[in-house]
């Protein structure tokens, strides 16, 4: 099993073609060591908050960022921020909203809920490798969060 206490970045996708896809953006850029997916909104919560199948995981160090998509099964993209940003222990995470959908209510929400930032996937392929990119090495070299 992956070093769970390593885990530098939190990728939150029910797809596993835009996960995978994510990953070796990240890894072929040389942005990320190591990664954990979860495929719900729950289970990124009981990540995040070392509970359920994660409650041995200890949180030595913070996630330097989460990729979260909107469109989760169990509890909604939108629902996994709002908790993520008004918990006292995880508010200063930076979360990356990364989803197909464009529309204002979501854009307008995320912001409300403390989204740090607002990415719509692009669809061409290209477009989305490059979009992954510079999301990717903004947040992970040129952003300085919070210790």
């Amino acid at each position: 099993m992956k070093n769970l206490e390593a885990v530098e970045i939190l990728i939150v996708e029910d797809n596993p073609l835009d996960a995978e896809l994510t990953i070796r953006v990240l890894k072929k850029n040389n942005l990320a060591n190591e990664i954990f997916v979860a495929d719900d909104g729950q289970r990124a919560l009981d990540f995040i908050y070392c509970k359920g199948e994660f409650e041995s995981r200890q949180t030595l160090k913070p996630l330097k960022v989460i990729f979260l998509d909107l469109k989760l099964p169990k509890v909604s993209g939108l629902q996994v921020l709002k908790e993520i940003k008004t918990n006292p222990l995880t508010k200063k995470l930076p979360v990356v909203i990364l989803t197909s959908s464009k529309e204002d209510p979501d854009i307008e929400k995320a912001y409300e809920y403390g989204a740090n930032s607002y990415v719509v996937k692009p669809v061409d392929f290209d477009d989305f490798v490059r979009a992954l990119q510079n999301t990717g090495l903004f947040w992970l070299l040129v952003n300085e969060s919070p210790k």
